[in-house]
């Protein structure tokens, strides 16, 4: 019975000294501005010498006015974009979307085939389990940094994101 209390008391002073940073690690894929709450920013590692990619993320709003995503920056690429995909004459083209709405109590989706951050002459690969930061401007919120992991060059794939996204308003929805 000494034997068990010893293995618990050990374990519940583990519990105490790890739980914080498992909290560290959640909260950094959520970020906030105003009433604007940014999560899980992600985006796929880069195959090969590829010069462009893509960031997505979900953008809530919880305030009574609808709000804009203005603009994305960051040292990651050349340029940065906002973009969508539209479907023209049976074929998908990406193309810049100009802001993009995030209704009041309601979210935006910036997902694979629909809304996105497109970061144009990437300086340098985006590599599976690294991070990196990006401006995002807010027209009523304001501005935050956020911090995008990059998962594998597959993820979201099995997602029915292009075809819910270009049936559905390019994921803007009311909640």
């Amino acid at each position: 019975m000494i034997q068990f209390a010893k293995i618990a008391t050990r374990f519940a002073a583990l519990a105490i000294v790890t739980l914080p940073l498992f909290g560290g690690i959640a909260s950094a894929e959520e970020f906030k501005v105003g009433d604007i709450t940014v999560e899980h920013p992600w985006a796929r590692a880069t195959p090969g010498r590829a010069k462009n990619g893509a960031a997505f993320m979900k953008l809530e709003n919880h305030g009574g006015t609808d709000d804009r995503l203005m603009a994305a920056s960051g040292d990651v690429a050349s340029r940065v974009e906002l973009h969508t995909h539209l479907h023209e004459n049976g074929v998908m083209k990406m193309r810049p979307s100009g802001p993009i709405t995030v209704p009041a109590h309601g979210h935006a989706m910036l997902q694979p085939g629909s809304f996105h951050v497109m970061m144009i002459g990437l300086k340098a690969p985006l590599v599976e389990g690294e991070m990196f930061p990006l401006t995002l401007t807010f027209e009523k919120s304001g501005t935050v940094t956020v911090k995008v992991m990059v998962q594998s060059v597959g993820a979201g794939a099995g997602n029915n994101a292009m075809k819910h996204g270009m049936k559905h308003g390019h994921g803007v929805k009311k909640n």
